[in-house]
């Protein structure tokens, strides 16, 4: 018998089945793949760093090119004063070396100390506890936000073209339509000055009460775009050909809506989510005007106001930093939604 051959019952020569070995989960695959993702998030953490690199050098140039000037009462100043001053926080050097100096500051965590809005005080003190107020209002926001706007879509893409479909299809577009800040004093009137069961403006010795309204009010916009983008692509994924094989196999009920259904249609609901949590956390202007939230957003109003360089700086850098950490969560995230898009991701290594 030859090689790679063996004799059959009846004594046929028959030729040996050639077994390919399988990569397991601690094979030459599994290695390969988890070697292609390291590298896939090594990557992008380091377009991530030049991307903030080359925000903050168009923000630090935009800002300095802002009119006016960044001190209080500048037009009472003297030339004298006022040559003292910028030399004092090193504004008379060329906008290059000023850059530089605040980029290495910036890597230190330092983000230099306001000019005339709160003066002489560290940036990283004025935004301490406001940032704390912002993110926990928008975290609460998106909390309600999403659990509210899944049910309502997942309701209507259930009962397509019945009552609840149209119901859950009005109250979307509603959510759109009205601005926050209008719900926001409907909700004031109604739970706060007649109700009484909520504070009127936001106090700190309140926080939880405090926070319940500006939260609702932020998260209407953000319940109208789930439950919207939801029932649409629940309906499609409904529509698809290996939904139908799933139920030709007995697949049914609760089981096939969250093995099959929900999980194809969440990669695009995290798509739109991502940019809303940035929105909401990073606090809402009118509504913290409103509602007299010592917040992020208010403080950039006042900045701009007062043209104050270095806080409008570092609130613009928190901003694109969180974007950026958020978007760059909700890519790695698609991997455990779908393994699909991280296997294309690890083959190639983009």
């Amino acid at each position: 018998i030859g090689k790679g051959r063996r004799a059959g019952l009846n004594g046929d020569v028959v030729p040996l089945r050639k077994t390919i070995p399988r990569a397991g989960r601690g094979g030459k695959g599994g290695i390969t793949e988890v070697t292609n993702m390291a590298k896939y998030l090594l990557k992008r953490l380091g377009m991530a760093v030049l991307t903030l690199f080359v925000i903050l050098l168009l923000l630090f140039i935009m800002v300095h090119s802002l009119p006016g000037s960044p001190f209080n009462n500048a037009e009472k100043l003297t030339e004298a004063q006022k040559a003292a001053m910028n030399a004092k926080y090193g504004l008379d050097k060329p906008l290059l070396t000023q850059f530089f100096i605040y980029f290495s500051n910036v890597l230190k965590g330092d983000f230099g100390t306001s000019y005339s809005f709160a003066s002489d005080i560290p940036i990283s003190t004025i935004l301490k506890g406001r940032v704390s107020t912002s993110f926990k209002i928008g975290g609460l926001s998106v909390l309600i936000g999403a659990v509210i706007g899944l049910f309502i879509g997942i309701t209507a893409a259930l009962n397509r073209d019945k009552f609840m479909d149209t119901f859950c299809t009005v109250l979307s577009i509603v959510g759109v339509s009205v601005p926050s800040y209008v719900f926001m004093m409907l909700l004031m009137n109604l739970l706060g000055v007649k109700g009484g069961v909520l504070p009127v403006l936001y106090t700190p010795k309140r926080p939880f009460e405090s926070a319940v309204m500006p939260a609702i009010s932020l998260s209407l916009f953000t319940v109208a775009t789930i439950s919207r983008f939801t029932r649409n692509e629940m309906c499609e994924v409904m529509d698809s050909d290996y939904i139908l094989l799933a139920e030709s196999k007995g697949l049914y009920g609760n089981a096939l809506i969250a093995r099959h259904v929900l999980r194809n249609a969440l990669i695009p609901i995290v798509t739109v989510l991502a940019p809303l949590i940035v929105d909401l956390l990073t606090g809402a202007l009118v509504v913290e005007k409103i509602y007299a939230i010592d917040g992020i957003g208010k403080l950039m109003v006042d900045a701009v106001s007062a043209n104050d360089y270095n806080i409008i700086m570092a609130i613009s850098f928190l901003y694109s930093a969180l974007y950026i950490v958020v978007m760059l969560a909700v890519d790695l995230l698609y991997g455990l939604i779908d393994p699909r898009v991280r296997v294309a991701k690890g083959e190639n290594g983009a």
